[in-house]
């Protein structure tokens, strides 16, 4: 039987099992099941935390939380190892994660709420709105000269990574210019980063080529220009309020610091390094609202935000999308890699490759600096994530969740024949 809807909703039960192993599972808002209802392998799922296990015990990780959901119900959730090793505080059903670019999936989907409440066309020119990036320069490929834009910067190409954006990570003008006007410097607006971002000409002409870069960023601050109010306000009031995702945001106020993950990064003896400490229980933390990169959260809030999109925009008779726009948004927009495409706002599965460990056609996903990772497989009705905190990740744990999740559901086809 489905949990009534209740706001927030947090179960953490304890099952445990003849041979002595615990599981944990997390409830917020959604059912449990028990895995071979759902066509699942609890044998395969159970693997999963010992091979994550092995990456803590080496040393080279600080824990995980990992989440499975099908057809709408819980059958995997399992923390592992220490939100903050120094203090030996575990990962907890509540900890609180920096999800850094899973923070794109959120922005885009404001975004797109704003478009189908008819503000605007996703091939209307950017400058429409944000009149900084009126009469752009585009660098030629030697970054040494520059022309006028042939193309104008439509939100489209904000939402599919092709507008000529950046990230200023390596060793070229473009970059030094991105460094030196402090695109994202802290107190800032975002109504100052686009003025600084206007200034600093494109790496190719808008629509030519799919490029990584600040346009989430961009397009943070496009939602704030047409609801007329703060980028996480409308957030909050569209998108947090209404599906329950209440640890979620460009902030960590004082009563909930103590969840707060620490951060690492491999060390040259293949440990961990600590970059960034886990606060005092007297501090409040605030971020720069970066619509591609700012945003904390849980893996109970990013799962229902991810329910919602698998249910085409519907969680808890609450819509925050029309079953419509959610096909759009997971439309493979602009095939940027050998099997897979861009939609709007994430990674789309167009072909099934041996790089997609059991994805479906039609999965659609992203991942984040610290080595979050979450996908949806409409095919399967699955939601997975993972959570934990560690930059430049070399190690293949994510590979390794991945296949497992998919393995679990052909063990158990194989068995029932």
């Amino acid at each position: 039987m489905k949990i009534p809807k209740i706001y927030y909703l947090l179960i953490i039960g304890i099952l445990v099992f003849a041979c002595g192993n615990s599981k944990i599972v997390h409830e917020q808002g959604l059912p449990m099941a028990a895995p071979e209802d759902l066509g699942l392998s609890t044998e395969t799922l159970d693997k999963i935390a010992p091979a994550l296990q092995e990456y803590v015990d080496k040393g080279q990780l600080p824990g995980f939380l990992t989440v499975i959901a099908k057809d709408g119900n819980i059958v995997h959730f399992n923390p592992i190892g220490m939100r903050d090793v120094e203090n030996q505080k575990p990962v907890e059903a509540d900890t609180i994660f920096r999800i850094y670019s899973m923070s794109k999936p959120i922005t885009s989907v404001a975004v797109m709420i704003l478009y189908q409440d008819g503000h605007f066309q996703l091939d209307d020119p950017v400058e429409n709105y944000i009149p900084a990036f009126k009469d752009m320069k585009v660098f030629n490929k030697e970054q040494t000269e520059t022309h006028d834009a042939k193309n104008k910067m439509t939100i489209k190409h904000l939402l599919t990574h092709t507008a000529g954006l950046t990230y200023g990570w390596g060793n070229n003008p473009i970059s030094k210019l991105y460094g030196e006007l402090k695109i994202f410097k802290p107190e800032s607006t975002l109504a100052e980063m686009a003025e600084k971002l206007g200034d600093i000409p494109l790496v190719h002409e808008p629509g030519e080529r799919w490029n990584y870069g600040v346009a989430t960023d961009v397009l943070g601050y496009l939602v704030e220009v047409v609801s007329n109010m703060p980028f996480e306000e409308f957030l909050q009031k569209r998108i947090f309020g209404p599906l329950g995702m209440v640890d979620t945001g460009f902030s960590v106020p004082k009563e909930k610091v103590d969840r707060y993950a620490a951060l690492y990064r491999p060390n040259d003896e293949g440990g961990l390094r600590l970059v960034g400490n886990a606060p005092l229980a007297n501090d409040k933390l605030s971020f720069f609202p970066s619509g591609g990169g700012g945003l904390v959260s849980t893996a109970a809030d990013y799962l229902r935000f991810c329910q919602m999109l698998l249910n085409d925009g519907e969680l808890d008779d609450v819509r925050i999308l029309s079953k419509q726009t959610v096909e759009l948004m997971r439309y493979p927009h602009h095939q940027y890699r050998q099997n897979a495409a861009f939609g709007l706002g994430f990674n789309v599965v167009t072909k099934v490759g041996e790089n997609n460990k059991g994805r479906s056609i039609g999965t659609y996903s992203w991942a984040g600096a610290a080595s979050t990772v979450f996908w949806i497989d409409p095919e399967e009705k699955l939601v997975a994530i993972l959570m934990t905190q560690l930059l430049n990740n070399r190690y293949g744990f994510a590979g390794e969740f991945e296949k497992l999740a998919y393995q679990a559901i052909r063990n158990s086809e194989a068995s029932s024949n």
